[in-house]
């Protein structure tokens, strides 16, 4: 089996080599510490399963999942995050994932989300699952940040908790100007006019 591990923790990719092996024996590996390089090691090898972090520097593992289903389909992708699940999962779902773990997630319940991407199926907690159930049954009340799109959403989050466009901007490895453009569209599409109104949406609607 070959299995790609992009995440920019050595810890985590260390972490993530030792429980598979110890469950599928000989595994061969690969490894990309951004987005960069996980689009370079999926476009240069032939990979059973892609483990693809939401969050890495330079471009994020939502962006990263796009662009490998346009080309590579039938490549199953299964995302991790430190984030709460119910966060990101549904709009890496909607992109093609196999499904959605959390980092903090027991050895057991990875392997489990592991086995299903490789027989081709979504691995999908109790969590998403109802959450996936309210948004087909009431498709029209979505949540305003809904209209963000995942960079924005990422970007909003982080100035919800009281970090600066430039502190933003090193974290993500983007130029100060781009999270600029990021901040004023988040602050269009949500009504808003601050920052110190992004963190009350943010807090009101369960974000931060």
């Amino acid at each position: 089996m070959k299995v790609l591990i992009a995440d920019d923790h050595n810890v985590v990719r260390e972490g993530l080599k030792h429980i598979l092996e110890r469950h599928y024996g000989a595994v061969v590996f690969g490894e990309a510490r951004d987005g960069t390089e996980a689009l370079e090691a999926i476009w240069k090898e032939g990979w059973d399963i892609v483990l693809l972090d939401i969050h890495m520097p330079g471009r994020d593992g939502i962006e990263i999942l796009r662009e490998v289903k346009k080309e590579r389909p039938k490549v199953p992708v299964l995302m991790m995050s430190g984030s709460s699940e119910e966060e990101y999962a549904v709009r890496a779902l909607r992109d093609g994932a196999s499904g959605y773990i959390g980092k903090n997630a027991p050895p057991e319940e990875f392997l489990q989300a592991v086995g299903e991407a490789l027989a081709g199926r979504c691995y999908l907690t109790p969590a998403v699952a109802q959450r996936l159930a309210r948004e087909v049954a009431a498709p029209d009340n979505q949540p305003a940040h809904e209209k963000l799109s995942d960079r924005e959403y990422q970007v909003m989050k982080m100035l919800a908790v009281g970090k600066t466009v430039k502190e933003v901007a090193s974290e993500l490895s983007l130029s100060v100007k781009t999270v600029s453009t990021y901040r004023t569209r988040i602050l269009e599409k949500l009504g808003l006019a601050s920052n110190v109104e992004i963190a009350r949406f943010a807090i009101k609607a369960g974000l931060a």
